[in-house]
């Protein structure tokens, strides 16, 4: 059996509060995303092309570097960019709208 109860305006206010803040933190997290994936991207071709020049072109590397050396030293890089970029614009996009909302709570 439900039980029906009456919500305050506090508590309405609390609950589309939470709504806004639940929205917002989704929002900073997928724009962390978006941006960790376009570094990761950039990171990887940046990577590949000279590895794989040095392999072709370097003796040392290309007897100490085989194909499992290669991919280990492209995926670190991309994955580090992945998370470094990601991290930091989840930070800033949650610092911005943390402004956003003390200055509107001031007017």
């Amino acid at each position: 059996m439900a039980k029906m109860v009456a919500e305050s305006p506090l508590e309405r206010n609390n609950v589309a509060s939470l709504d806004n803040k639940l929205a917002m933190a989704k929002r900073c997290s997928h724009e962390g995303v978006i941006a960790g994936a376009k570094a990761a991207v950039v990171a990887t071709i940046a990577t590949a092309i000279p590895t794989m020049a040095s392999v072709r072109m370097l003796p040392w590397a290309r007897a100490n570097l085989n194909h499992t050396a290669q991919a280990l030293i492209i995926s670190t890089v991309a994955g580090a960019a992945y998370f470094i970029v990601a991290d930091k614009t989840v930070l800033a996009t949650a610092r911005r709208n943390s402004f956003k909302q003390i200055s509107n709570n001031e007017a």
